[in-house]
Protein backbone atom coordinates (compact mmCIF):
# COMPACT_ATOMS: atom_id res chain seq x y z
CA UNK A 1 0.00 0.00 0.00
CA UNK A 2 1.25 3.53 -1.10
CA UNK A 3 0.66 6.85 -2.10
CA UNK A 4 2.31 8.50 -5.30
CA UNK A 5 1.50 11.16 -7.63
CA UNK A 6 2.79 8.85 -11.03
CA UNK A 7 1.01 5.39 -11.09
CA UNK A 8 2.93 4.46 -14.09
CA UNK A 9 6.07 4.76 -12.61
CA UNK A 10 5.08 3.50 -9.48
CA UNK A 11 4.12 0.45 -11.22
CA UNK A 12 7.17 0.26 -13.22
CA UNK A 13 9.14 0.54 -10.08
CA UNK A 14 7.06 -2.36 -8.69
CA UNK A 15 7.62 -5.04 -11.95
CA UNK A 16 11.36 -3.76 -11.84
CA UNK A 17 11.97 -4.44 -7.98
CA UNK A 18 13.41 -1.31 -7.48
CA UNK A 19 10.72 -0.85 -3.95
CA UNK A 20 12.41 -2.05 -0.55
CA UNK A 21 9.87 -5.20 -0.16
CA UNK A 22 11.27 -6.44 -4.21
CA UNK A 23 7.94 -8.21 -4.87
CA UNK A 24 8.14 -9.41 -8.07
CA UNK A 25 4.63 -10.73 -8.30
CA UNK A 26 3.26 -7.69 -7.75
CA UNK A 27 -0.25 -7.24 -9.01
CA UNK A 28 -2.20 -4.14 -8.38
CA UNK A 29 -6.05 -5.52 -7.16
CA UNK A 30 -6.65 -1.93 -6.26
CA UNK A 31 -5.96 1.70 -7.44
CA UNK A 32 -7.80 4.78 -6.08
CA UNK A 33 -7.62 8.11 -7.37
CA UNK A 34 -8.35 11.24 -5.40
CA UNK A 35 -8.36 15.05 -6.42
CA UNK A 36 -6.11 15.89 -3.64
CA UNK A 37 -3.03 14.53 -2.06
CA UNK A 38 -4.53 15.52 1.76
CA UNK A 39 -7.84 13.23 0.95
CA UNK A 40 -5.52 10.14 -0.70
CA UNK A 41 -3.67 10.20 2.45
CA UNK A 42 -6.24 10.38 5.21
CA UNK A 43 -7.49 7.35 3.35
CA UNK A 44 -4.00 5.50 3.03
CA UNK A 45 -3.65 6.11 7.03
CA UNK A 46 -7.32 4.05 7.15
CA UNK A 47 -6.10 1.16 5.33
CA UNK A 48 -3.08 0.78 7.42
CA UNK A 49 -5.25 0.89 11.05
CA UNK A 50 -6.67 -2.67 11.75
CA UNK A 51 -10.65 -1.82 11.07
CA UNK A 52 -9.30 -0.54 7.68
CA UNK A 53 -7.30 -3.67 7.04
CA UNK A 54 -10.30 -5.44 7.82
CA UNK A 55 -12.49 -3.42 5.35
CA UNK A 56 -10.55 -4.20 2.36
CA UNK A 57 -9.91 -7.73 2.98
CA UNK A 58 -13.87 -7.95 2.98
CA UNK A 59 -13.97 -5.65 0.00
CA UNK A 60 -11.68 -7.94 -1.97
CA UNK A 61 -12.31 -11.35 -0.52
CA UNK A 62 -12.81 -12.99 -3.93
CA UNK A 63 -9.95 -11.18 -4.97
CA UNK A 64 -7.35 -12.17 -2.54
CA UNK A 65 -8.69 -15.75 -1.88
Amino acid sequence: MGFTTDIKRRLNEHQTAKLSHRNLDFKPVLIEIFPNKKDAQRRENYLKTTKGKFTLKAMLKETLK
